[in-house]
């Protein structure tokens, strides 16, 4: 079979093709295979990648939705890129069974929704489009903002219709983007802010504080708008409390490690060919999640990876997880791909592009304003979803930079994956709960979900997989006086008292 026909057996080329047409997420599915011929390679390849390979004699029953057949030709592969407004919205809704959980168990523990105004600052694509919509029917009033590069047209208007307040637009100028997100918060006046960067809240507290200042809170899914958030507690500016969604583990270490990693990674290889990564040598610089999980990936396809990371702590886990370390300045020159994944201003300065090679591919994963130092090279001009772009370095070569800089897969790609997503707007609907239990109780301070909240959306993205966790037994008889020499002697018996401090099962852990 042709690449024209059918994926066939290649993984590689198969990986991207079903990711970017479904957006859909390989991590956490199984990869079935319709003939026994499933090579050890693609075996690895899929293992690194997140998945759980099911061989043909499988007996093990898995549910439908979660499992890929590496065999599946193309032309079968639904293309949702191409799809409506409203189909690629039913279509994301349709797999994510995690966030549709979760609201239900909202709407049962008394949640009450109605009339609370909520702003929103994401990303405005299908899967934002479900939370959005969610929130809606649990009676809230929705507005959502969302800047020219990362704007869904399809999406937009079929929100609009629905009867949720959309400010986006892809032609904006920055004055018009800033007056557009103002326009948005005097027309909601919201209760709620869903934050990313922090942006929204922030323009509120610079320019609307008297809107800030009614805030029951907001929650906040980035690094970066944590990161800015706790500048501003540091600064005693912080006049809301704020909760930290992005350090619930449900979503820095599923949209972060696998969400992003996976998605940079397929919409790399739909612009730079499926093959892009087999023997390149790539350079990762900052080596948190995101750049773990692109690193893992791209590795799997057959790169060459260097990590560079200034703390030493994440050098030595890079290098424990079978990567080189090295210093920026040593890597740089012989890198075919240049990876910035630390969402720090400036991790890529001037002098940094000198030291590349001609054409050397430079992006970024995540991403903020000028990760890459672009505000120094003079005559650039951003533009809006512009795939690729050959970057005259001043007095250095020639570089390739992809979707101008900004993060490659929500920029010019359909952003995380379904599921992933599925996982962080459970959380960010938790987190507005929270907001509403606790009103006016709160601290102004960066405050982190309870691990039980972690638990519940766990515990329905396993069963939506056809997993489930273990048991613990109610009693294991657990007391601090029981050493292991003790409990090795003959004839030992536990004299605790009756009143004993015994830990359960569930606190032990």
């Amino acid at each position: 079979m042709t690449r024209n026909d059918s994926v066939g057996c290649d993984f590689v080329a198969w990986a991207e093709t079903f990711s970017q047409r479904t957006n859909r997420s390989l991590a956490g599915a199984r990869l079935a295979m319709a003939s026994p011929d499933l090579r050890p390679d693609h075996v690895s390849a899929a293992h690194q990648w997140g998945m759980t390979v099911e061989q043909p004699d499988a007996t093990h029953e898995s549910p439908d939705d979660f499992r890929f057949d590496l065999s599946l030709p193309i032309e079968q592969i639904p293309d949702m890129r191409k799809a409506s407004g409203f189909e690629a919205m039913a279509y994301a809704e349709e797999h994510m069974p995690v966030l549709r959980d979760v609201m239900d168990g909202l709407h049962d523990r008394g949640i009450d929704f109605s009339g609370v105004r909520i702003a929103v600052c994401l990303i405005l694509e299908p899967k934002t489009a479900i939370l959005l919509r969610k929130l809606h029917a649990a009676g809230a009033i929705v507005g959502v903002y969302c800047g020219p590069d990362s704007t869904d047209p399809r999406v937009a208007e079929q929100l609009k219709r629905e009867g949720i307040i959309v400010e986006s637009s892809r032609d904006w100028t920055p004055k018009q983007a800033q007056e557009a997100a103002l326009r948005l918060l005097d027309t909601i006046q919201p209760d709620i802010i869903i934050d990313d960067g922090a942006s929204f809240a922030r323009l509120a507290s610079l320019e609307r504080p008297e809107l800030a200042a009614n805030l029951i809170g907001v929650a906040e899914e980035t690094t970066s708008g944590v990161r800015a958030f706790a500048g501003m507690e540091a600064a005693g500016a912080l006049t809301y409390p704020v909760v930290a969604v992005n350090d619930s583990i449900l979503k820095t270490g599923f949209d972060n490690a696998h969400g992003t990693g996976e998605t940079c990674v397929t919409t790399m290889q739909r612009i730079l060919g499926a093959d892009a990564f087999s023997g390149a040598r790539v350079t990762v610089i900052g080596y948190g999640p995101v750049g773990r999980g692109f690193a893992r990936r791209v590795r799997a396809l057959g790169a060459r990876v260097t990590i560079c990371d200034i703390d030493a702590v994440a050098a030595l886990k890079a290098v424990f997880d079978g990567f080189e370390a090295r210093d920026i300045n040593d890597a740089l020159p012989s890198a075919d791909i240049v990876i910035s994944a630390t969402g720090v201003r400036h991790t890529i300065t001037l002098e940094h592009m000198r030291l590349m090679r001609e054409g050397t591919v430079l992006a970024v994963i995540g991403g903020i304003a000028n990760e890459i130092a672009l505000d120094e090279v003079p005559d650039f001009t951003p533009a809006v979803n512009r795939e690729r772009f050959d970057l005259k370095v001043p007095e250095g070569p020639t570089l390739t930079l992809l979707a101008d800089g900004d993060g490659v897969n929500y920029t010019v790609g359909g952003g995380n994956p379904i599921e992933i997503m599925d996982l962080s707007f459970a959380v960010q609907a938790s987190a507005v709960a929270y907001l509403l239990e606790h009103q006016g109780t709160l601290p102004h301070k960066l405050i982190r979900l309870d691990s039980e909240t972690d638990r519940r959306i766990a515990d329905a993205a396993l069963k939506a997989r056809g997993y489930q966790a273990s048991h613990a037994v109610a009693d294991n008889g657990y007391d601090w006086r029981l050493t292991r020499f003790a409990e090795n002697a003959r004839g030992y018996t536990a004299t605790r008292p009756a009143q004993a401090n015994t830990l359960t099962s569930k606190e032990a852990r």
